[in-house]
């Protein structure tokens, strides 16, 4: 675990997926550092027992949470409205929750399910809060992303929900694509606003990922176990990220054990970066006048 010197008092911060395995971790890590903190999770029971459990380590911790579906546009809708209710500033925003599926499922929305919890939820979530980040600055955006984009090729503009053919972790590679060309995207278009956006990769981790997939899902995880690095090590550069002065002003980097690395060249392609910035606000009918509506 880092060092908890490093003050976030108060400072407001949100984060999802943080129910378990690396978001859990980061949580408790910036509650304590002294951070106002929310958690997102879609289980009350776990997001109180989550509460708990944070309290525990940190007595005074000043936690709170938000129940929301994220693979649900109206669910995120409602969280970030009850968000800026109870808060008027958002100073880190990190956007961890994900998954993978080895079928295809679509969300309640009719969109495929990868699709719009590992990148549409960013995306959104991030639009709908950024009034209260660029009121708060210096603020951050942390997108935890994974060395599986590079397996991902391209993205498939002309199947994006995989109707033609789908392949789970073909799917999950694209997603994790879309989370980093969405990253230097947004640190682009934020330029001179004193919000930062970087992605991370966290290692190679036993988390509940592949939850949802059965029996060959508990495998997989079993047999990931064998190699992978534990939650704690893994939130490490989440919590880099988002507590360190050390990158208080760095935006648009990708990186790995709390170092900046090269992700794929696909990654970096702009106009790519700006088509898929402009099916994300269609697909989900966020803008901001920061950006302007997309091109019809």
């Amino acid at each position: 675990m880092l060092n908890s010197k490093r003050s976030m008092a108060g400072k407001v911060c949100l984060v999802t997926g943080a129910t378990s395995g690396i978001g859990e971790i980061t949580a408790r890590a910036l509650a304590e550092q002294g951070a106002n903190l929310t958690i997102v999770g879609r289980s009350q029971e776990r997001c109180i027992a989550t509460l708990d459990r944070i309290r525990r380590s940190s007595l005074d911790a000043d936690v709170d949470f938000i129940l929301a579906d994220l693979s649900s546009q109206e669910s995120i809708r409602h969280l970030a409205a009850l968000f800026r209710e109870r808060k008027s500033r958002l100073d880190l925003l990190i956007n961890n929750a994900g998954a993978l599926f080895f079928e295809r499922h679509e969300s309640v929305d009719g969109i495929e399910l990868t699709f719009a919890l590992n990148h549409l939820a960013y995306f959104q979530l991030t639009i709908l809060l950024l009034d209260l980040l660029l009121a708060s600055p210096p603020s951050r955006v942390v997108n935890v992303a994974s060395e599986a984009h590079r397996s991902a090729g391209k993205i498939p503009f002309d199947d994006l929900e995989g109707r033609k053919r789908y392949r789970g972790f073909r799917a999950y590679a694209q997603s994790k694509l879309a989370n980093l060309l969405f990253t230097f995207e947004l640190a682009r278009r934020l330029e001179g606003t004193h919000v930062t956006a970087n992605a991370l990769h966290p290692g190679l981790v036993a988390t509940n990922i592949f939850a949802g997939n059965g029996i060959p899902g508990w495998l997989l995880r079993r047999g990931a176990s064998l190699f992978a690095i534990s939650p704690e090590k893994g939130a490490e550069t989440s919590i880099y990220l988002g507590s360190s002065p050390e990158v208080s002003e760095v935006s648009g980097r990708y990186f790995y054990r709390q170092k900046p690395i090269a992700s794929s060249r696909a990654s970096h392609d702009p106009e790519v970066a700006g088509k898929l910035w402009e099916r994300s606000a269609e697909l989900t009918q966020s803008f901001h006048p920061l950006f302007g509506r997309p091109k019809t």
